[in-house]
């Protein structure tokens, strides 16, 4: 029998400043995620919250349609990584999205395991329009995230997606040392149960990436706000699906990166 798998170790590192110290290091792992069996993908992730990304995964590629669907996730521990086996009735799995991931999902890459280009352009449907999301609640909601992170305060080197009211209150956080990761244990917490139907926006402490604008689309959030700014891909993307996208800007402004979604 393995030993359990930490999200951390603790190792001595040397300062420039106070010499020794004890610090955290974020652990890596890798993840094979599968159907009934078969396996679909391999992530390299933190070693926590492995059903919620599975889920999530699952969920925002598409290869399944609802939460409610999923039977059971089976999570095992190998000597060479973790496996998540989800349980789902044949009839409703999506066989057409589950062979385009037949590589492994790096820790920093939302492009592993696609097949070919023209994967890229089978989005989500355009969103109906949404609330409008008030500078002052995403400013809120980026202050309050670290306090959100102790996984993070810990090792200094993962990521957190945060599913926030309308008001900025965060609601649920999930963390892990790939950005794209923390969105689907996000999106797996909050959709395992079906479609909640509460308004709300996401909040990334990355920068905007494509594959991070498509996650949130899928998830239905009236906004997505990261700690930087998009990427020309993202902007595209989230200009297509009608997603509005803010970040944080200098001197504690909120960017706004759709005309029409600004409001103090």
């Amino acid at each position: 029998m393995s030993s359990p798998v930490h999200a951390s170790r603790r190792t001595t590192v040397h300062t420039s400043k106070g010499g020794p110290q004890d610090w955290g290091i974020a652990e890596e792992v890798p993840v094979e995620i599968g159907f009934n069996g078969t396996a679909w993908t391999v992530m390299m992730a933190s070693p926590t919250d492995i059903e919620d990304l599975a889920i999530g995964l699952a969920l925002t590629e598409g290869a399944v349609t609802s939460g409610l669907d999923i039977e059971v996730v089976d999570i095992r521990q190998w000597p060479e990584g973790l496996t998540a086996d989800i349980r789902i009735a044949p009839h409703l799995l999506r066989s057409d999205r589950i062979h385009r991931r037949a590589l492994d999902g790096r820790t920093g890459c939302g492009l592993c395991g696609v097949e070919q280009l023209a994967d890229l352009h089978a989005p989500p449907s355009t969103l109906p329009p949404g609330p409008v999301i008030a500078a002052k609640a995403i400013r809120a909601a980026l202050d309050a995230l670290p306090d959100h992170q102790p996984l993070n305060r810990e090792t200094r080197s993962v990521h957190a997606a945060a599913w926030c009211r309308l008001d900025g209150e965060i609601m649920l956080v999930r963390e892990d040392v790939g950005r794209h990761n923390a969105l689907d244990k996000l999106a797996g917490a909050r959709l395992r149960g079906g479609e909640p139907s509460e308004a709300g926006f996401v909040v990334m402490s990355s920068r905007c990436s494509f594959e991070l604008v498509f996650k949130a689309a899928r998830m239905r959030a009236a906004l997505l706000a990261a700690q930087s700014a998009p990427t020309g891909l993202a902007l595209d993307l989230a200009s297509q699906l009608a997603l509005p996208i803010a970040a944080a800007g200098p001197d504690g402004a909120i960017v706004f990166f759709s005309p029409e979604s600004a409001d103090e």
